[in-house]
């Protein structure tokens, strides 16, 4: 048993070392100077510890924890540095806005693409703590009149509760990507948990998009669906 979970850390290892991989080459497309100032933030607080420890006589004990503390510190920074170059890539691709609000699991229920136009710009809706927050993507004088729209139908059946709108975008006026999650945290916080499992249930009910979008629903009868008209009408008997 010891020997199966051991096999399985080993080949759980590999993948995360290999997906750490792609992460730095992704962000050095981008942050070129990332391995550089990794090696200067990993030696600088390693420096620092070990230089504490001598003065105070335990370079060992403290050179040891520089050392574990420099690679926290390392892994914050890369963490940050990937986030930043990852997001440079996505900005003012189509979808970006809605990955950035898929990722928000804690405490906040996202839809997509509750409003789009013929040119594609779209909303997405998130309801947390803070309300209900629309975010838009796409040209910024077309999509006032998809929110306001996506307002009047929430109207109807949350007007009780708070609205907030955002243009994601890099004009003024615009919150960038990388800027999203901050500007939707930083809204009060109006709402307890129950509270907004009810506010999207309602919204839920009164439906989205993809809900209203013409589509069949259940299998197919045999045989294929078959067109009414006059060439289709059935036969009399002699």
């Amino acid at each position: 048993m010891a020997r199966k979970e051991k096999k399985e850390q080993d080949s759980e290892n590999p993948g995360r070392l290999k997906q750490i991989g792609l992460t730095y080459k992704m962000a050095k497309r981008v942050d070129r100077w990332i391995g550089l100032w990794l090696i200067l933030v990993f030696l600088g607080t390693f420096g620092i510890i070990l230089g504490i420890g001598i003065l105070w006589g335990h370079p060992i004990y403290l050179g040891i924890l520089g050392f574990l503390v420099a690679l926290l510190t390392t892994a914050i920074v890369f963490g940050r540095r990937a986030e930043r170059a990852a997001f440079s890539q996505m900005e003012g691709q189509p979808g970006a806005a809605a990955a950035v609000l898929e990722n928000m699991k804690r405490g906040v229920v996202f839809t997509p693409a509750v409003a789009v136009n013929r040119q594609q710009d779209v909303v997405h809706r998130a309801v947390s703590k803070v309300g209900v927050v629309l975010v838009a993507e796409g040209n910024p004088n077309r999509v006032k009149g998809l929110i306001a729209a996506e307002k009047r139908r929430m109207n109807r059946v949350v007007s009780d509760v708070p609205v907030h709108d955002v243009v994601v975008g890099t004009g003024e006026g615009q919150v960038e990507l990388k800027n999203l999650r901050k500007k939707i945290v930083k809204y009060p916080k109006v709402l307890a948990g129950p509270r907004v499992t009810e506010v999207n249930d309602r919204l839920r009910a009164m439906g989205d998009l993809m809900n209203n979008m013409p589509i069949p629903k259940g299998p197919l009868p045999k045989g294929g669906m078959r067109l009414k008209g006059n060439n289709q009408a059935p036969r009399r008997g002699r």
